[in-house]
């Protein structure tokens, strides 16, 4: 799922030398589920849970949530690379992945995603009493896997429409706790898809060499001086900071939560601008890293609002 799909997760290849034959294609097949991607995602789903459930800690439903949706994504991550395998074998950062290296073949690894991402639905839709996460859930592997991955090579705007099915984990979370999307459900949605296109911007200007040399059309690949990424950085980055004051209009949050989203939002805002003055890699890393403090940092922040009643 897109909402996790960052550099971060871009580790050298599992299986050290010297490990057993099995061993190592275990180890292969784990790393086509981009587990340190999962976190995040993970993550997400489970600020839905909590936030859907209030005071009430829906531990059964957050469970069985967490594992279908643990699934979802690894299915989706596992046929991303099987569809990317050309480009990938293209890029350094991704040359010694199962598939380009030759460990694993694309049959097996297509059969695998495409089992993971089943049972994952199915599991959802068995365990939970609202059908509609299992359906998000099910979208959210479609639009990742047969539309976003496949756009890559052909328009810039990939980033937008893929930044939906990243966006829907925290929805899948609400709704196996309530069954229906709501304004807050909403609120969370939107910070999700916002965050993600500086996040990606970000990534996207470090890599573009690569990205280039294997044919992905990311805006910093047709924006060499890098003016228009650095303007939907900004844009993005000052449209979050508005939409993540929304609970606290609508008085879902309070002070505490407040303040942190004020400050955090000053920080993101502020490495974006740098980035306009400055872009370089070391810039764009900057701005990277702050978004990894930043969308956790908010989540937390509105569950210890929630809890603490501040």
């Amino acid at each position: 799922m897109k909402a996790v799909v960052s550099v971060c997760a871009e580790a050298p290849a599992l299986n050290p030398v010297g490990i057993n034959p099995a061993a190592a294609r275990l180890v292969d097949y784990v790393e086509l589920t981009k587990p340190r991607v999962a976190v995040l995602v993970l993550f997400t789903v489970g600020v839905g849970v909590l936030l859907a459930g209030g005071r009430a800690f829906p531990f059964l439903v957050l469970l069985h949530t967490i594992l279908g949706t643990a699934l979802v994504a690894a299915g989706a991550s596992a046929l991303n690379q099987w569809y990317e395998r050309d480009s990938d074998a293209r890029m350094q950062r991704t040359e010694k992945r199962p598939l380009p290296s030759g460990r694993l073949q694309a049959l097996e690894v297509f059969v695998f995603g495409l089992a993971l991402g089943l049972s994952g639905v199915l599991y959802l839709a068995l365990t939970l009493s609202h059908l509609l996460a299992a359906l998000l859930a099910a979208a959210t592997f479609v639009l990742y896997v047969a539309v976003y991955t496949p756009l890559k090579r052909r328009t810039p705007l990939n980033t937008l429409i893929g930044a939906v099915p990243g966006a829907l984990p925290p929805l899948i979370g609400w709704c196996a706790v309530r069954g229906e999307w709501t304004h807050e459900a909403g609120m969370l949605f939107l910070i999700l898809f916002l965050w993600q296109v500086p996040h990606f911007l970000a990534i996207a200007w470090m890599y573009r060499t690569e990205y280039a040399r294997a044919g992905l059309l990311m805006l910093p690949v047709i924006d060499p001086d890098g003016r228009r990424t650095s303007q939907n950085m900004i844009l993005y980055c000052l449209a979050l900071w508005a939409v993540s004051l929304q609970p606290v209009f609508y008085g879902e949050a309070g002070l505490l939560y407040l303040s942190g989203a004020m400050l955090l939002g000053l920080m993101f805002v502020a490495t974006a601008l740098g980035f306009q003055r400055w872009r370089t890699y070391c810039q764009a890393r900057r701005v990277l890293r702050a978004s990894l403090l930043y969308l956790p940092g908010l989540f937390v922040l509105l569950l210890l609002d929630r809890a603490l009643g501040l």
